[in-house]
């Protein structure tokens, strides 16, 4: 699925003022009790519910029970408004001593990263359709990065090769989520399951394998392909930070 949603798509001036609560708040005019964080929750609410697609300042602000103008006195329009979402589900971290992960932690440090990862793109399943190629770094997002960082620097890498190992597991665990999500949606989309979609093209890939022309594929176990998201998942995890030790054990030098 290609995604029409971009990180940074909207004025990005103003949409780190808000991130970083440089923009002063609005003295009068909307609903007793509104607040940019009440409608950033409320934009994830909806996003959550309906996808991307159904999110847009009037249905925010019906999902709040106020004027959709109202909502313009808070933050510019919907690109800004999803720079805030991306940041906002990021959520806090826990303020760990820098390094107190140990030197050999850093494995078990990128696993909680991606399964956290893994977690908030379920969770959120709007979140891996972004396109956050130009990322806005917010407080939430910055702080994370901070302590990640922190966590990696007894493996006495440089700075760029431990950037680089986020970089890859980020990237990695947001790919196969992003398949996932795909997946279920396309269940729910059609009404045919996984399993239904595969069992209709049966007859013609057994056909297929028995004509000769594929003698590898036509030698695999049947059950060779029976695997889920979870397992890709699983199995591509061990499998990066096993190169990573590499990484880390030649100090960066891996040739």
């Amino acid at each position: 699925m290609t995604t029409d949603y971009s990180s940074g798509s909207g004025d990005v001036s103003k949409s780190l003022e808000l991130l970083w609560g440089m923009q002063q708040r609005p003295t009068r005019g909307p609903k007793p009790g509104l607040s940019l964080e009440r409608i950033v929750a409320a934009a994830i609410e909806v996003a959550d519910a309906d996808g991307l697609a159904a999110l847009s300042m009037r249905r925010v602000a019906t999902h709040l029970g106020v004027g959709t103008m109202s909502l313009y006195r808070y933050v510019p329009g919907k690109a800004e408004l999803l720079d805030l979402m991306l940041d906002y589900v990021a959520g806090p971290v826990d303020d760990d001593p820098p390094g107190d992960a140990g030197a050999d932690g850093w494995r078990a440090t990128l696993e909680e990263m991606a399964r956290g990862v893994w977690q908030l793109c379920l969770d959120h399943p709007w979140y891996p359709q972004v396109d956050q190629v130009r990322p806005l770094m917010g407080p939430n997002n910055i702080a994370g990065m901070d302590r990640l960082l922190s966590r990696l620097k007894p493996t006495g890498l440089g700075d760029k090769p431990l950037v680089l190992m986020v970089s890859v597991v980020d990237g990695f665990v947001t790919a196969v989520a992003r398949a996932h999500v795909n997946s279920l949606q396309a269940e729910q989309r059609t009404g045919i399951s996984e399993e239904e979609f595969w069992a209709a093209q049966e007859p013609v890939l057994i056909r297929m394998m028995e004509s000769g022309r594929y003698p590898t594929l036509a030698k695999l176990h049947e059950d060779t392909f029976t695997f889920s998201y979870e397992d890709l998942f699983e199995f591509g995890l061990k499998a990066v930070l096993d190169g990573l030790a590499v990484v880390v054990a030649t100090g960066g030098a891996t040739g």
